[in-house]
């Protein structure tokens, strides 16, 4: 995810909130770097640990040491990260409340503040140097290199005898595959950063006020899109009298959150870097799929036919958002979040612009599927001989009661009235898959009946800011766009009722060539489609470049993913 403007709401943060988690968490598919950013479920040895462990004593998920112990953490934070004026990263609420509720005694070996591959370099060091504190937050490399080394400690009986029900209830609602992605040899070795993968679907967001203006339908097919766009582009939506509009946002990195081209490749049965099964039942990347060749084919048309923006490929996600909220561009794909940022800035300058969010279209008489990453990318460790390696489990608890389960003191502990996103000070984080979606199944039938009794807090936000918005004030309608009636949750609740949801079927640990080799496959990947869709190489160099990624390592790591399959 990529959003490059605090929205600086009560409301905007509980949602937020699970998004940044989430997109923290998520965003690598195992397959080559990228850039940007429910089954029922199962019991495992992964999840109750072996016989004798399962057997010990339950313990009091959030029992208070006492006397305190102490323990010591190793934690990034990211570049926004701010503190209420007199705390630091070991003077603050977070710090406070876990010696207070607990009795933990938190101490820091050391923290790191900046880019995520900046602490993972740094982090590194300590891993090869053993020196390491009793709680960690790794990614996938990082755990699988120190399970090898011996280097940590086996969670199966202490996730077992003191998770809370709520957690366990929130680990299991992908079925399990979160806590198998930190299981090795059947033995738990760390607790998965939990996001919510659906919150990562792709919507097709269009200009509504545009289509009624212009006459045009709702979109139901890609045939329906494509006469949107070329409309859009033609036909002086603005009515300034003047070609100055386009169908269709893209940003030059090609992926992502807001802008990205995965939900259009969605229609055409392509997916964005992700593993799916063959017919055979074996794992094939999706980048090489024949139905890629036909996605870009329509985008080098569009493009050509000045649908999509002629200089996409030099801007990022902010210069887009320009055009979208200047009233340029009247049609993207995007994630549920977007009306906050950008759409509510466009709002904001004109009031009359309305946004709708609709289901991905097929091309065909094939149902599309929107693909979603496997949204766990950091881990919690615990070092090998850790006095207390149960207290990781009881902070773990502690986040999700405070949070979730039993929303407590939002303004300490989730932001304060002028911004601070206080959440972020939490050692260990995580959201429930479903938390957002929940708050949206909570809040509709509210708004009609104009019942908030009972809500919680975050709820409560939510609610009072689309009341706003229905009573006049244009600064609810992002909340009412994303959890509204006609907002992003209404259409990704028809995507789970559809079954239109495609995982990525491989949601292991990046192996040895994707290590090695996959961030030139990426480059490769992204240098070729962009010459593609602005028509600086023709179409048939797609099949060039399959046999290339597959020389490239491509083939190598396909055998190394069925490989890891087959052990699944």
């Amino acid at each position: 995810m990529k959003m490059t403007r605090t929205v600086a709401t009560a409301a905007t943060t509980a949602l937020l909130l699970a998004t940044v988690l989430s997109a923290c968490s998520g965003g690598n598919n195992g397959n080559q770097a990228s850039s940007s950013s429910s089954a029922p479920a199962e019991s495992s040895a992964a999840a109750s640990g072996s016989a004798t462990e399962s057997s010990a004593p339950a313990i009091d998920p959030l029992g208070k040491y006492d006397p305190p112990i102490e323990v010591t953490a190793i934690r990034p934070y990211d570049e926004m990260t701010k503190f209420v004026e007199g705390q630091n990263a070991d003077n603050n609420e977070w710090i406070s409340v876990y010696e207070e509720k607990l009795g933990i005694k938190l101490k820091h070996a050391w923290t790191f503040q900046g880019p995520g591959e900046q602490y993972d370099q740094k982090l590194n060091v300590a891993i090869a140097s053993n020196d390491l504190a009793d709680i960690m937050a790794v990614n996938p490399n990082q755990m699988k290199q120190m399970v090898e080394a011996g280097q940590l400690e086996d969670i199966s009986g202490v996730y077992e005898s003191t998770a809370s029900e709520f957690v366990k209830t929130s680990m299991n609602a992908d079925g399990g595959v979160s806590l198998k992605s930190a299981t090795f040899d059947g033995k738990l070795m760390g607790i998965p950063r939990l996001g919510s993968d659906i919150d990562n679907v792709a919507l097709l967001w269009v200009r509504t006020d545009w289509l009624e203006k212009l006459g045009l339908p709702e979109p139901k097919t890609m045939s329906d899109v494509l006469a949107i766009s070329k409309a859009f582009t033609t036909q002086d939506p603005d009515g300034n009298g003047k070609a100055d509009t386009s169908g269709l946002a893209l940003t030059k990195d090609l992926e992502g959150g807001f802008a990205g081209f995965e939900g259009f490749l969605n229609g055409y049965h392509a997916y964005f870097n992700i593993w799916i099964k063959d017919a055979s039942g074996q794992l094939v990347n999706s980048n090489i799929q024949p139905e890629m060749k036909a996605a870009l084919a329509e985008m080098q048309r569009m493009y050509k036919d000045k649908e999509i923006d002629k200089e996409f490929g030099t801007k990022d996600g902010t210069k887009v958002a320009e055009a979208v909220t200047s009233g340029k561009i009247g049609m993207y794909y995007g994630q549920m979040w977007t009306p906050l940022w950008p759409l509510q800035g466009g709002k904001d300058l004109d009031p009359n612009m309305q946004w709708r969010p609709f289901a991905i279209t097929s091309v065909d008489d094939k149902p599309a599927l929107g693909q979603v990453p496997f949204s766990v990318n950091q881990y919690y460790v615990v070092k090998k001989g850790a006095k207390n390696p149960e207290a990781a489990i009881k902070m773990l608890n502690l986040w999700f009661d405070m949070r979730y389960d039993h929303p407590y003191q939002e303004e300490v502990y989730g932001a304060t009235k002028d911004g601070i996103e206080t959440f972020k000070h939490s050692l260990i984080a995580g959201a429930p898959i479903t938390y957002n979606i929940d708050k949206y199944r909570t809040v509709t039938p509210r708004l009609d009946s104009k019942d908030p009794s009972g809500l919680k807090p975050d709820v409560q936000l939510i609610y009072d800011d689309i009341m706003r918005y229905r009573e006049g004030d244009n600064k609810g309608w992002g909340n009412e766009r994303v959890f509204g009636p006609e907002g992003s949750f209404t259409v990704i609740e028809k995507y789970l009722e559809t079954n239109s949801i495609l995982r990525n079927e491989f949601y292991g640990a990046p192996t040895a060539t994707i290590g090695e080799k996959g961030a030139t496959l990426m480059t490769l990947l992204k240098e070729t489609f962009t010459k593609i869709i602005m028509g600086a190489a023709p179409i048939d160099d797609f099949d060039k470049f399959v046999t290339d990624w597959k020389k490239l390592g491509g083939d190598q790591i396909t055998q190394e993913i069925n490989d890891w399959y087959a052990q699944q």
